[in-house]
């Protein structure tokens, strides 16, 4: 089983504004570490090595690397 990249979510606009509201009243150091922690859950819940790496790619596809990296 591969990365599926179809939309998946059922209400999509709901899990935004969910996601809004975690962010809410946060600094943007703890903003940073809800980010983290939520990426560790769902890689914990997805379990596949193979299909996080895939995720990896194409969530950095197209980004330039910083200046002086």
């Amino acid at each position: 089983m591969g990365l599926c990249i179809e939309a998946n979510l059922q209400d999509p606009d709901d899990f935004y504004e969910a996601l809004i509201d975690a962010h809410r009243g946060l600094t943007p150091q703890q903003s940073e570490l809800l980010n983290a922690k939520l990426i560790l859950l769902l890689a914990n819940h997805v379990g596949d090595l193979d299909v996080l790496r895939e995720a990896l790619d194409r969530a950095r596809a197209g980004l330039a690397p910083a200046e002086g990296a």
